[in-house]
């Protein structure tokens, strides 16, 4: 990826950026591997977070910022939407097996 976006001009990188967002600025991040190998060894799919023992973490947008050390964030991006209420709740329900009322 870092390669292509070598490739573009001036003109492509903004039609980029307007289209996603400050997506392009995490090819530009170091990686700090010991933390991601820490964070991976504790990422719960299932839950879509971390889980550290029997505590389950969701890092808001602000602390993956600090994580990444990534200053600049859009809000209403694809990376930053919030979920959709209704058919989170529906996902949940499936998940435990419980139901609606």
């Amino acid at each position: 990826m870092k390669e292509i976006w070598d490739q573009w001009d001036d003109e492509i990188k903004q039609l980029f950026y307007c289209n996603y967002g400050d997506f392009s600025y995490l090819l530009d991040i170091k990686v700090d591997k010991n933390l991601f190998r820490a964070l991976a060894q504790n990422w719960n799919p299932t839950y879509s977070c971390f889980t550290f023992g029997k505590v389950d973490l969701v890092p808001t947008v602000e602390e993956y910022m600090a994580l990444l050390r990534c200053p600049k964030i859009q809000i209403d991006k694809a990376y930053s939407r919030a979920a959709i209420v209704p058919m989170f709740l529906k996902k949940l329900i499936n998940i435990t097996g419980m139901s609606e009322q």
